[in-house]
């Protein structure tokens, strides 16, 4: 049962004496000179008011906690710490103990190599890999993934920054096809029907777009993402449809 002493309140910011009353009763040694160096190394970013107060939200809430509990529980420096958050917020798992990097999150791409279900929600347009990582994650070689680039099947994100989820996707697919002598070139194709049928689901939501209100927008996400699985759906049938026949000649 949740009590009053370690109760989150419900409003969107904290105060950082509200904050140490969060976390004291698992970490007792706290103190507010210890969150405030915490700041100061970066590993938290609260807003601050007017007057210069700090404004703690819940994520920074579970920073601290992230961080204080790597510290007691595995002794892991503040550097390492960093570098765990740096790699949560890119929307990856953090590296386990001695290991050499981030993971890209299972969920996105099934063990067997293939794009999992969950690859086609929108979350993991929030994932950000750099050019090795997305490498290493989809098993390509560099000018491979050159390729994909020349024929606009994937493409940087931020003025090439770093590559998102679906490319990801799109790059461990291509992979996969290549053990079958499939090259990016031979995916063009792909590309054009896509740009169709996106063009298509556009004349759908565009009305909704427009209406100003949030929940006819939330509606234009929830109709497009149905449409685009609708149409993944009815592409594999038509092409498991038309190989039927001609493989059992």
């Amino acid at each position: 049962m949740t009590t009053a002493a370690n109760a989150v309140p419900t409003r969107a910011f904290m105060s950082i004496g509200e904050v140490l009353g969060q976390l004291r009763p698992d970490f007792p040694d706290i103190t507010i000179s210890k969150i405030r160096f915490l700041e100061a190394e970066g590993l938290i970013e609260p807003e601050r008011t007017a007057s210069g107060y700090r404004k703690f939200s819940r994520e920074d809430l579970s920073r601290l906690r992230y961080v204080l509990t790597a510290q007691r529980d595995h002794y892991l420096p503040l550097r390492v710490i960093k570098e765990h958050l740096d790699a949560i917020d890119r929307g990856l798992e953090p590296p386990a103990l001695g290991a050499a990097g981030p993971k890209v999150p299972r969920a996105l791409v099934a063990a067997e190599g293939m794009p999992d279900a969950d690859a086609f929600l929108p979350e993991v347009s929030e994932i950000r890999l750099s050019r090795g990582e997305l490498l290493s994650a989809a098993g390509l070689q560099p000018e491979q993934l050159d390729q994909l680039e020349q024929y606009g099947l994937v493409a940087p994100r931020q003025g090439g920054s770093h590559y998102d989820g679906d490319a990801l996707v799109v790059a461990k697919t291509v992979a996969e096809m290549a053990r079958f002598g499939i090259e990016p070139r031979h995916l063009r194709a792909f590309k054009s029907a896509a740009e169709r049928e996106i063009g298509l689901v556009e004349q759908v939501v565009t009305p909704l777009v427009r209406q100003r209100n949030p929940e006819a927008r939330a509606r234009a996400e929830e109709v497009a993402r149905e449409l685009a699985a609708l149409s993944v759906k009815l592409h594999a049938t038509l092409v498991r449809a038309g190989l039927g026949p001609g493989l059992r000649r």
